[in-house]
């Protein structure tokens, strides 16, 4: 496949998983699909967490170009093999917080599902990249455990689907788990954590939105991009359909070293996902999770474009910069 072929048009017409079927797994064959020239020796062709990018994100790649924000969110280097002092497979405490298979329990009033291990695109930056998802996810009987556990837990007014990717499943599977949840009086509000309307638009299908519109709770979508690149016509076509169906969109984002730590491409990022109807939500500190210390953002640095933010945007564009610190009751504000 040659960048030609790369073009939003050649992919927006197949069905959402006939895409995920042909997304790029071979680093090399997605450089050479982009005409990118990169040292051989600096690819990790069989990484641990293997490299997965749909043919809808390949064609926001900028060709040609190595240092492309895109690009460097999801191509496997030999960097992620060189170990660093505190970078940890579970960086975030996630195995502290399991109650049951399949769920987390870190936040008052809020519980966590691990729906599925499968996500659409590896972001090299992914803290759960290490998760054990063949054990932990709450796939198959186990759902009815991690469904008890809300049920007897009457605190928890939230829940929030996440993975992996909850918009991985079906939307019949999705239909079958939020049908089990209704059943439970003291829930409130339903979260869904997904990076599939940026990097696969087409999965927003007029099904999916019959299923949201249809739940009998308010729904908030938090959808993930790091940079105004990722954005595009099918994406705000996907997240429009969502807003539709009723779903308050946000959007949450990672601080990147080379990728988005310019006052500039943060701007550019928070006006474009508004545009897109994602009103900015939180912007992470990296997860030092490991194989990931090359995309640290210093703390001095992370301050002034902080100020650079909040001068430069309304104060409703303006994200929190915040960090997950295993144990805390709360998401930390950095500064």
């Amino acid at each position: 496949m040659n960048s030609s072929q790369l073009k939003p048009s050649s992919v927006s017409q197949s069905h959402w998983r006939d895409q995920l079927r042909s997304a790029y797994s071979d680093p090399q064959a997605l450089l050479d699909a982009l005409g990118i020239r990169v040292d051989e020796a600096k690819l990790l062709s069989h990484a641990p967490f293997p490299m997965r990018v749909p043919q809808a994100l390949a064609a926001r790649i900028q060709p040609g170009n190595p240092n492309d924000p895109i690009l460097k969110q999801v191509l496997p280097v030999d960097l992620e093999q060189t170990s660093q002092p505190g970078y940890l497979d579970d960086p975030v405490g996630d195995q502290a917080s399991r109650q049951t298979r399949g769920l987390l329990h870190k936040y008052r009033g809020r519980a966590l599902l691990i729906t599925t291990g499968a996500c659409a695109v590896h972001c090299r930056y992914c803290f759960r990249q290490h998760f054990p998802y063949a054990q932990e996810h709450m796939g198959g009987s186990y759902s009815e455990q991690a469904i008890d556990y809300i049920a007897t837990t009457p605190s928890i007014n939230e829940v929030i689907l996440s993975g992996g990717d909850p918009l991985m499943l079906s939307t019949e599977r999705l239909t079958q788990l939020t049908d089990r949840l209704a059943q439970v009086p003291h829930i409130e509000r339903l979260r869904i954590h997904t990076r599939l309307p940026i990097v696969l638009p087409d999965r927003v299908t007029d099904h999916l939105t019959q299923w949201l519109s249809s739940l009998p709770w308010p729904v908030v979508v938090v959808v993930h991009a790091n940079h105004a690149q990722e954005f595009d016509g099918p994406v705000d076509q996907a997240l429009a359909k969502l807003k539709q169906a009723g779903a308050l969109l946000l959007n949450q984002a990672v601080l990147l070293k080379g990728i988005n730590d310019d006052a500039d491409q943060l701007v550019a990022l928070m006006e474009r996902g508004f545009l897109s109807g994602a009103l900015p939500y939180y912007l992470h500190r990296l997860d030092k999770v490991t194989g990931a210390a090359r995309f640290e953002v210093p703390e001095e640095k992370m301050a002034g474009l902080m100020h650079e933010l909040r001068v430069r945007l309304s104060g409703y564009l303006v994200p929190k910069l915040v960090t997950e610190i295993a144990g805390q009751p709360y998401k930390v504000p950095v500064l």
